[in-house]
């Protein structure tokens, strides 16, 4: 069985008090803290910049903090993140005009690398650079917003994402992102995924462990 990582999407917590919300996660079972990164231009909503991450580590958080840039361009947020304490740095390939060269400077920092595919991005674009990705984000929804339903064709998206993972032997993780409950969350491992990043379905429920214990029950099965 995969190695399966539940990661709160931080955009549906209480921002009031954002530290305590990601502290509170953790402790139900969330294993990495993800941050919806959202600029305005490449999606219609703006979120956070890099204070927040740099606050959530002085806050104490040591848990991974897996960074989602939708913005554009990204090489100047990678570093700026990086410095802030992501762990993981995720872009799209229409945000960099060099792919390649932004996935070295991830690495340059000592981040893991990702791309981020939206629903209609083909996968071609991993063809010359699957060397250099860590992470694979396969976006169930069209980003930019929460709170989304779940867009099923991404599951054939993800069993030829998986099958692209195992023909090139590397342990790079296979993440899904959108609308993601514990009604089809198994459906998502079945097809590949082994990262589940949920925001809504987590934090608007009084409990957060109860909702991440279905979330691992389901992925039992």
């Amino acid at each position: 069985m995969l190695d399966y990582l539940i990661a709160p999407s931080l955009l549906s917590a209480n921002f009031a008090r954002l530290g305590e919300e990601a502290e509170n996660v953790l402790k139900a079972g969330g294993d990495i803290l993800h941050l919806d990164v959202m600029d305005n231009q490449y999606v219609p909503a703006l979120t956070v910049g890099p204070l927040v991450c740099e606050a959530l580590r002085k806050h104490g958080i040591k848990a991974p903090i897996d960074v989602h840039l939708m913005t554009r361009p990204v090489d100047s947020l990678i570093s700026e993140f990086a410095k802030a304490g992501a762990s993981n740095l995720t872009f799209h390939p229409e945000c960099s005009d060099h792919i390649d060269r932004s996935l070295d400077l991830i690495h340059k920092h000592g981040c893991k690398a990702g791309l981020a595919l939206n629903p209609s991005t083909t996968l071609d674009c991993l063809e010359y650079v699957i060397d250099k990705v860590d992470i694979i984000l396969i976006m169930s929804v069209n980003p930019g917003f929460g709170g989304q339903q779940f867009i099923s064709a991404t599951l054939e998206k993800l069993k030829k994402a998986r099958a692209l993972i195992t023909q090139s032997g590397k342990n790079i993780r296979l993440a899904i992102d959108g609308g993601i409950k514990p009604d089809n969350i198994r459906e998502a491992a079945q097809a590949g995924a082994d990262m589940f990043i949920a925001g809504s379905a987590i934090f608007m429920q009084p409990d957060y462990a109860k909702v991440i214990q279905m979330f691992r029950d389901e992925l039992k099965k």
